[in-house]
This record gives structure tokens, C-alpha cells and sequence, in this order.
């Protein structure tokens, strides 16, 4: 952790507001799946295969920090960036039209793709330190590459495959490999954009 003394309120403030709209949306995508899904312990872990709720449980774990005057560097601050701006991006241009959800699906499902991206991203434009290095683009696309392992072993284990794209029991190997080398070219597009809007955003 870095100096928790110099955290202006204002960006603890915003970081909080980010946060408690986060962990609403996750709330309500919990309590849409509903118990008779199962336990708790089951819902958490259907959840905890989704690139989309883990993104955002890790923003909502930093910006929960940093309204306890935690301060975030710019690097880890640019690289959620990335990640969560993925997420908006991939949803709306690749799944949003297979499935029409309503009720409390609709609110979670317009929180966790749309509602938390577009907050974040006005925090990190207005508020977050701007000193991003060359250097940390590769650090950006660890978690994304890390997740993309999980949740390959996890489907081969379990058959459950989060997003259509990943389903390499449909697709096949080779298909589900060419999908995950384009996505890491569109995240690291994405950091190669996000470390120039860092910045002019800086100057």
C-alpha cells in the first residue's frame, strides 16, 4: 500500500460511489439467480466463472480501498481500467443481442456491463494518478490472460463454459485458441490506447 495520508476526498468519495454501485450490481445479479439455484456457496461459484463479476468484484475491492484512503498507482488504476472497459466493450458488440434479460437479471445485467464501465472509467479519467510506464502494459494483460487458463481448466473439468466463444466442447480447440489470441490483441490495443490517453490526460 501506498500513503494513505495524502488521498484527496474527493477521490475517496468518487471511489466509494464507484464501489457501492459495483457491489449493488453484483447483489443483484446474486439475488437473480436466486435459491433455487442452490446455496450460497453454489451462486458464488457459477458467479465466480464470469470474467464480468470477477472484473468487477476487483473494482469494487480497490475502490473500496482507496476510500480508506488507500492510494492506488497508476499502473493498477490503468490495468483495471483496461479490464473493465473490456467488458462493456465485449458485451455490447458480442452478447448483448443472445439474450434479452428482465426484472432484477436486467438491473444487474445494465450495472455490471454498462453502470460500473462507464463509472470507473469517469474516475480514472478525473481523479487517478497518471504515470503510467511502457513497461506496464504486459502487467495489464496478466489478469485477462489468467483468467482466459481458468476458465478453460475449469470448463474442461466441469463442461461449464462462461461466455460461447470459450466453449471449446462446440467449437473445438484450435477455434477457442484463435478467439483468445484476437481478445489478447484487442486488450492490448486497448492498454496501447489507454497509455496514450493516460498521457495527454497527464500534460
Amino acid at each position: 500500500m501506498q500513503d494513505r495520508a495524502r488521498t484527496p476526498v474527493p477521490e475517496r468519495l468518487a471511489a466509494l460511489a464507484v464501489a457501492t454501485l459495483a457491489m449493488a450490481a453484483l447483489r443483484a445479479q446474486f439475488d437473480a439467480i436466486g435459491p433455487d439455484a442452490g446455496s450460497a456457496g453454489v451462486r458464488l461459484w457459477a458467479m465466480a466463472g464470469y470474467f464480468t463479476i470477477l472484473t468487477n468484484a476487483l473494482v469494487a475491492a480497490h475502490m473500496l480501498l482507496v476510500a480508506l484512503h488507500w492510494r492506488i498507482s497508476a499502473a493498477r488504476a490503468a490495468g483495471l481500467l483496461l479490464s473493465i472497459v473490456m467488458v462493456g466493450l465485449v458485451y455490447h458488440t458480442l452478447l448483448a443481442r443472445l439474450w434479452q434479460p428482465d426484472g432484477l437479471l436486467a438491473w444487474a445485467d445494465l450495472g455490471l456491463h454498462t453502470g460500473v464501465p462507464l463509472a470507473y472509467a469517469l474516475w480514472w479519467a478525473v481523479l487517478a494518478p497518471k504515470d503510467v510506464r511502457p513497461g506496464d502494459l504486459k502487467w495489464w494483460l496478466v489478469w485477462p490472460l489468467g483468467y482466459g487458463v481458468y476458465a478453460l481448466i475449469r470448463g474442461a473439468l466441469t463442461g461449464f463454459w462462461p461466455y460461447p466463444f470459450l466453449n471449446a466442447d462446440a467449437l473445438g480447440w484450435p477455434r477457442v485458441a484463435v478467439h483468445l489470441v484476437l481478445l489478447a490483441g484487442v486488450f492490448a490495443l486497448g492498454g496501447l490506447a489507454i497509455r496514450r490517453a493516460a498521457g495527454r490526460l497527464a500534460r
